[in-house]
């Protein structure tokens, strides 16, 4: 039994990896594409979906994928493709409430399930000075909604509900139940 994750993302990597269980990065390369006429959170644990069908995998294997988005004001913040994006994301969310959702798909032989995890944060008010010198230092551009919380943005968030590692690309705690929930007797084996 192989534990394997469905992403590239080096922030997801390291939080699997408090799990101290051996596991495989196999990234999907899937269209990401969200249907903006379906509700946010549907749509990102459709997404997740897609990754780990997406990964080859042996009888047996446990994949695990994730997909994260930004969402404020109804509008759905993916990684800007360009740095005005960026500018344009970090004045949206600028002295405002958002959400991020990570929607989350465990597959473990015929057993699978999905879940979004939701977390609310707000942001203080921003100036335009504080904005491009964060977009100027690139952390911004691989990120959904322009910000990596923990990183530079740490300064921006006032208030936060929910689990700061969704925030990350992970949510973790609730990963780890559905872990446990899903394969009670398989988790001693990947150990």
């Amino acid at each position: 039994m192989q534990l394997i994750l469905a992403s590239a993302s080096p922030r997801r990597r390291e939080l699997l990896g408090l799990f101290g269980i051996p596991f495989t990065v196999r990234a999907a390369d899937i269209d990401e594409t969200m249907d903006p006429g379906l509700p946010p959170q549907a749509e990102v644990a459709r997404v997740s979906k897609c990754k780990a069908r997406a990964v080859p995998r042996a009888e047996g294997d446990v994949v695990i994928a994730a997909d994260t988005i930004v969402v404020c004001q109804g509008r759905v913040l993916g990684k800007p493709h360009s740095r005005q994006e960026a500018v344009e994301m970090l004045t949206l969310l600028s002295g405002r409430d958002h959400q991020v959702m990570t929607g989350c798909t465990i597959l473990a032989g015929e057993k699978e399930t999905t879940f979004t995890e939701i977390t609310d944060l707000h942001f203080r008010p921003l100036s335009q000075a504080e904005i491009q010198a964060y977009v100027d230092s690139g952390e911004p551009m691989d990120k959904a909604g322009a910000y990596g919380i923990q990183g530079g943005a740490a300064l921006f968030c006032r208030r936060m509900e929910g689990d700061y590692y969704n925030v990350m690309g992970l949510p973790v705690c609730r990963l780890w139940q559905e872990l446990r929930r899903l394969l009670p007797e398989g988790m001693e084996a990947m150990q």
